[in-house]
């Protein structure tokens, strides 16, 4: 289990906690407390929210990282991936030491959500949301503490439009959200690179469909024996065809990779990920398979869709290989990502922070305002 039995226990959701709120000051910086898993280099959910947290430093806030970690892990080693890898220079310490009272508290995943509910320290309660976590396991007593934390009145920031309708609709939750954005500093079209294989983003948790992105590859490499299949994220081990497995990348080597592609495969069972936006920038057309939250989150002309088979999204793969305007697709791929960036998405943050700590106290008096300020 990810969460602590003991913090499932204090958490009763049947008698909410106070947690009481302090205003920030007009001339003083707001303060975020932000509960995290101990992160690991190229981290997808990790490095969105240290985009978000740099772009809010920027803005007026102060943040401090809280590490939830039930396994005791050498807390150093992962504050200095937290220096290095993320370049936060805020404090980094562990939620067991307690967690000081701040304007704002953010839960980052289930089960910091319970630490986030616990704590007696002051500050708004969020909830930055980059998933939906009860479809991580089966059903089980994990999906049903997972689901949980819907139940918190917690206030959530959600990443894509999708979660924040399914929270909204099916928990009464309130919720923001911001839109995905693409580094195109990093990940960039360049025509002059010839164009040889596709690329499959393979990550063997469940939520990414692994096996049926395998299968997909096994019988697109029948139709197309010549063209170079590429693979990145978690190692594959021996596949019933020819690949070039790259592991974990850089975006540096992972723009490179993009370029030498026509098309890239990125199957998401449950919110999409980054992966698309990366593709579209560097030219790369990805193929996705067809589901309500990759169409909502995406919107974008120039994803191609098919229904989650293997011979769909193979299908779908070999006509991009063959497509006659494909130097044209892929320079109007790029182009529609080009002002996609994280600027937009630290903004909508913000807005949604700011409003939330000043929510219920507009009108009210001077002395009751002065009395909650800090």
């Amino acid at each position: 289990m990810p969460v602590r039995r003991s913090d499932v226990l204090a958490a009763d959701l049947a008698r909410p906690t106070f947690h009481l709120k302090r205003l920030p000051a007009p001339d003083k910086l707001i303060v975020l407390n932000w509960i995290m898993s101990p992160p690991a280099p190229g981290s997808g959910g990790h490095t969105t929210i240290f985009r978000i947290i740099r772009h809010l430093e920027k803005n007026g806030y102060s943040n401090r990282v809280y590490f939830y970690d039930p396994h005791q892990s050498d807390h150093s080693y992962y504050e200095n991936i937290v220096r290095r890898y993320y370049e936060f220079q805020g404090p980094v310490d562990n939620v067991d030491n307690g967690m000081r009272d701040a304007h704002g508290v953010v839960a980052t995943s289930w089960p910091t959500a319970y630490a986030a509910y616990n704590s007696a320290c002051t500050g708004k309660r969020f909830y930055f949301v980059q998933d939906y976590e009860p479809f991580f396991h089966p059903v089980s007593t994990a999906s049903v503490l997972a689901e949980n934390t819907y139940r918190m009145n917690f206030h959530g920031i959600t990443a894509g439009r999708w979660l924040a309708t399914k929270l909204q609709a099916e928990y009464g939750m309130t919720a923001d959200f911001f839109d995905f954005g693409c580094d195109t500093s990093r990940y960039v079209y360049d025509e002059r690179v010839e164009r040889k294989g596709v690329v499959y983003y393979g990550r063997s948790d469940a939520r990414r469909g692994f096996e049926l992105g395998i299968m997909a590859l096994e019988i697109f490499s029948k139709h197309c024996p010549n063209v170079e299949i590429h693979l990145y994220g978690d190692k594959a081990g021996p596949l019933p065809f020819d690949y070039v497995d790259h592991g974990w990348a850089t975006p540096e080597r992972l723009n490179e990779i993009y370029n030498r592609c026509f098309a890239g495969l990125s199957l998401s069972l449950t919110n999409v990920s980054l992966v698309p936006y990366e593709m579209l920038a560097a030219g790369c057309i990805p193929v996705i398979n067809e589901a309500e939250q990759n169409r909502l989150v995406l919107d974008n002309p120039f994803v191609r869709y098919a229904e989650p088979t293997p011979q769909a999204l193979a299908a779908e793969l070999e006509i991009l290989i063959n497509a006659q305007n494909a130097q044209q697709l892929r320079q109007q791929a790029a182009l529609s990502v080009s002002s996609a960036d994280w600027e937009q998405a630290g903004i909508k943050v913000n807005s949604a922070i700011r409003r939330a700590i000043q929510a219920g106290y507009e009108g009210a008096s001077p002395r009751l305002l002065s009395s909650l300020i800090e």
